[in-house]
């Protein structure tokens, strides 16, 4: 998808729940496993799924009373976007200043160091 756009924090959280079930999702799903927890009403639910449905994450059916909801982004092609932007936006590309970030802020652990170094290694070989 071209024209992807960066997506509010509640729009991301229902597309979690989208990707975590297998379609086709319903209001009733997001409810059950988000709208309870962050107080949200159907109506808000219904909201932002039709958002969703207007920026192309998901299409939707109408099934008699009730509308299905399916994905038409997989999770790791807006996760790939959203930290290809992340990357050039805040460390200009920079694999080494984003790690350096980390590092500096006390975020690795010695298993952390050592399992990416075993992935640079991999990805060297």
């Amino acid at each position: 998808m071209r024209n992807m756009k960066r997506l509010p924090d509640a729009e991301f959280e229902i597309m979690k729940v989208v990707w975590e079930n297998e379609p086709p999702i319903t209001t009733n799903i997001v409810m059950e496993q988000l709208g309870k927890e962050r107080n949200w009403k159907a109506p808000t639910v219904i909201s932002l799924m039709m958002r969703l449905v207007e920026r192309g994450f998901l299409r939707t059916e109408k099934n008699g009373k009730e509308r299905t909801y399916f994905p038409l982004i997989e999770k790791e092609e807006y996760l790939k976007f959203e930290t290809k932007n992340f990357m050039k936006f805040y460390h200009e590309n920079s694999f080494l200043s984003f790690v350096n970030t980390l590092y500096d802020g006390k975020e690795f652990t010695d298993d952390d160091i050592e399992e990416l170094m075993k992935w640079a290694k991999k990805q060297r070989d």
